[in-house]
């Protein structure tokens, strides 16, 4: 079936079963960003491939709801589908259960699947269609009834992370848990995201390409924990583990269970954010429900010294491989065929040469030219290009380590640029510096220092539409909150130990696209009586492309900091380098 074939046989399902819209989310189960292939159902109803977007299908209408960072792609992608594209972070876009609620009659019914989307989802929606007394249908997944040939539910095993790189056990993760579940009131905390619960027990999994997670659910209570997984996952020897730390497995299934078997005397504690609607209507109601974020969000967002050490060695690895794949591509760039695939195949042979490298981060994004301009571009045999002696090619990627998780954009020169491509590098770099050196009050929000990036680049008019940094986990997620610099209402504070990205950029569609970015760690400055002040360390290692840089648009004080960004450079990267490699990378970090 094509998308309209797909498109239409839904409707029907839809008719049947007397539905008037439904609505196909980009979530699992566990509201995760990338999802198994399983999950994949609105890339299959749509041909959209991008990370975030939600799909509504109405009777006689169609549309994708995206962000800026997949406008290019998904107009592309949904061309002759009979979908259109919404984009939501425009001015006057409504959100799809608002528009829902205003091209709906009275009394129609929406229809969803329960198990992917979340309690602060559908709330969303009632309050929207409750003028209209516009019915919820959430117990059928019409789209799994229509795709006969879906992947299955992953079953890769799980293993442990050990201490040495996590820094704290899970006992006392377990511990620091329990006291702060007591401190809010509850006796019951029920955790479903992925990652949390990676982080939590100390273990990874490979469920989910690029991200070292299992398919699974927790709950803890004051002397038990529960890790409700499927039973084929979990190797004899991980079992012993777990169970001699009084963790007790059960089937997937049997969580709907323990929910309905709670009593008056219990209180639970969930994240309505990351609980599907399901699993919270399967909680016996005479019990006590505390919504609140996930402590384990606030805790793993904070690097303990151990993961801080490893990290940092984990940079230097990254920065190497990214530093030979640099020097292999401009020396071969004029020699030989060189494509986006074959840059990006090449830079991960790179980091697989290095200690304790497991696999990439994300899907690379190595796209030439106007490519670029697509954020999340991901090249294809058949949309390749060829890359040639001239331009700009970038590359944002990154790996996921036994030590710790990268990000890194770097924007590469392949030959001769124009004067407004060098313009638009340096606006770039300029905002990329002035958010890498600012000194901050304690208390301040990304949402408070996002304006430092995008200054520069607004003064000529330019904007991107996409945030300029998110946290990173560690040997997790590449994307992780809470923390986040975007211009948005993002209320939390930058604490000592966050890792945070700093990417600002420009994407001219058609044209191409520049970014340049780091992670940071978030450290403490100097104290006054005025209070606590912080900076940003940068822990990523890797050179800046002099030949982008129209110099005499630097201040002084830009130079001097990329002349010392550059000199820790090839401090930190140097001694692990051949001789050839060494003088590339000291002609690359010269002073300017």
């Amino acid at each position: 079936m094509n998308i309209k074939e797909r498109i239409e046989k839904l409707r029907q399902l839809m008719q049947a079963n007397q539905m008037d819209a439904y609505i196909i989310p980009s979530f699992d189960a566990h509201q995760s960003e990338y999802v198994a292939e399983h999950w994949k159902s609105r890339q299959w109803i749509s041909g959209f491939t991008g990370s975030a977007g939600t799909v509504v299908i109405t009777l006689e209408d169609a549309g994708l709801w995206t962000d800026g960072r997949y406008y290019i792609q998904a107009e592309k992608q949904l061309e002759n589908t009979g979908i259109r594209l919404f984009r939501m972070k425009d001015p006057g876009v409504p959100f799809y259960s608002e528009w829902l609620a205003d091209v709906l009659k009275e009394g129609s019914h929406v229809g969803f699947d329960g198990n992917v989307f979340s309690i602060d989802m559908v709330r969303k929606m009632e309050e929207d269609f409750k003028a209209k007394n516009i019915e919820l249908k959430m117990d059928q997944d019409l789209v799994g009834d229509l795709w006969e040939d879906r992947p299955e539910i992953p079953k890769g095993l799980i293993f442990t992370h050990d201490v040495k790189y996590a820094g704290k056990s899970r006992l006392e993760k377990l511990s620091e848990l329990r006291e702060e579940m007591k401190s809010k009131g509850a006796n019951t905390f029920i955790l479903t995201s992925l990652d949390d619960i990676a982080w939590l027990l100390n273990i990874r999994g490979e469920d989910v390409p690029n991200s070292p997670v299992a398919i699974a659910n927790v709950i803890v209570a004051q002397h038990t924990c529960y890790l409700f997984i499927d039973a084929c996952k979990v190797s004899s020897s991980v079992k012993l583990e777990l169970e001699a730390e009084g963790i007790e497995l059960k089937a997937s299934e049997e969580i709907q269970t323990v929910l309905e078997n709670l009593s008056d005397a219990d209180a639970v504690m969930l994240d309505t954010s990351k609980t599907n609607i399901n699993l919270y209507n399967a909680i016996n109601s005479t019990a006590k429900k505390i919504e609140s974020t996930n402590i384990t969000t606030n805790l793993k967002a904070i690097k303990n010294e151990v993961e801080i050490n490893n990290l940092k060695w984990c940079e230097i690895k990254d920065g190497l491989a990214m530093v030979k794949f640099i020097k292999w591509l401009k020396d071969a760039v004029h020699k030989t065929e060189i494509t986006e695939i074959t840059a990006e195949e090449a830079l991960e042979d790179f980091r697989r040469e290095q200690e304790g490298f497991v696999g990439p981060s994300f899907d690379t994004i190595a796209g030439y030219k106007e490519h670029a301009a697509m954020m999340h571009y991901k090249a294809t045999k058949e949309s390749q290009y060829t890359l040639k002696n001239e331009g700009l090619f970038l590359i944002d990627s990154g790996g996921q380590y036994y030590d710790g998780t990268t990000d890194i954009t770097r924007t590469i020169v392949l030959g001769k640029l124009t004067e407004e491509q060098k313009r638009d590098f340096t606006l770039v770099l300029k905002g990329f510096i002035a958010l890498s050196s600012v000194k901050y009050l304690y208390g301040a929000t990304g949402a408070n220092l996002d304006v430092l990036a995008r200054q520069p680049i607004w003064q000529y008019g330019l904007d991107y539409k996409c945030g300029t940094g998110h946290g990173v986990g560690f040997f997790l997620n590449v994307h992780e909150g809470p923390q986040s610099i975007r211009n948005d209402s993002n209320d939390v504070v930058l604490e000592k130990g966050m890792v945070i990205t700093n990417e600002p950029g420009i994407y001219l569609e058609g044209k191409y696209g520049i970014r340049t970015e780091n992670m940071m760690l978030v450290v403490e400055d100097e104290k006054t009586e005025f209070g606590q002040f912080m900076k940003f360390e940068a822990i990523s290692y890797c050179p800046i492309d002099l030949a982008g840089i129209n110099s005499d648009m630097l201040t002084e004080s830009e130079k001097q900091w990329l002349n010392n960004y550059h000199q820790e450079v090839y401090s930190k990267l140097s001694p692990y380098l051949n001789e050839e490699e060494k003088a590339w990378l000291k002609e690359e970090t010269k002073a300017i």
